[in-house]
């Protein structure tokens, strides 16, 4: 008796597996998504900037209204060197 060889089929690759999203969908609505995406990471970008001037006028205002006693205590130098 002779033994099988079993044989190993390969499956052959759907064409509905290979499709992506973007092939599925309407391209329009893909070109809609990609635009909307676009705008959101902009609007994002937007609010960042502007956080961060907020910050930097709320630290320059915090600054301003320091007391010489306090300026005085946060400088590093040591002025006794000065004398």
């Amino acid at each position: 008796m002779k033994k099988k060889k079993s044989q190993q089929k390969q499956k052959p690759v759907n064409q509905e597996e290979s499709l992506t999203l973007s092939h599925i969908l309407n391209q329009d609505l893909v070109n809609q998504l990609k635009n909307k995406q676009k705008e959101l990471e902009q609007e994002q970008q937007k609010q960042k900037e502007l956080e961060e001037k907020q910050r930097a006028e709320a630290r320059k205002r915090a600054e301003k209204n320091k007391t010489f006693a306090e300026l005085l205590s946060e400088d590093n130098k040591d002025w006794r060197n000065f004398k």
